[in-house]
């Protein structure tokens, strides 16, 4: 499996290299119809690229890149892992961010962040 087949809480694993070495231009029923039934996984939760990507019908994919675009935009809240989740405290610069258990928000309002 790849080293760097984990991207944005998806997990191509095998199908990254695949894809990668496919001939292109493909159409995006050739595509589907050789490696639709290949799983992609996303923080534990597993589909194929048939599901995730099938919906589009896009006339065809110029190289592995359109690709992978199209199965990064196709994916949901399922990739992203712990929602609203930050590792900064406080909020950046500029940044209106309340996260789940903040200081203001119920029960919450002796916590004090660091």
């Amino acid at each position: 499996m790849p080293e760097d087949s984990r991207e944005l809480g998806i997990e191509l694993g095998d199908l990254q290299e695949t894809l990668e070495n496919l001939e292109y231009p493909i159409g995006h029923d050739e595509l589907l119809e050789e490696h639709g039934d290949e799983t992609v996984e996303m923080s534990g939760n597993t589909t194929t690229l048939e599901e995730l990507i099938g919906p589009l019908n896009e006339d065809e994919y110029r190289d592995y890149g359109e690709v992978e675009q199209a199965i990064t935009n196709m994916v949901g809240d399922e990739a992203i892992g712990r929602k609203n989740y930050s590792d900064r405290t406080p909020p950046a610069t500029g940044e209106d961010r309340q996260d789940e258990g903040g200081p203001d928000q119920e029960g919450q309002e002796g916590q004090e962040s660091f």
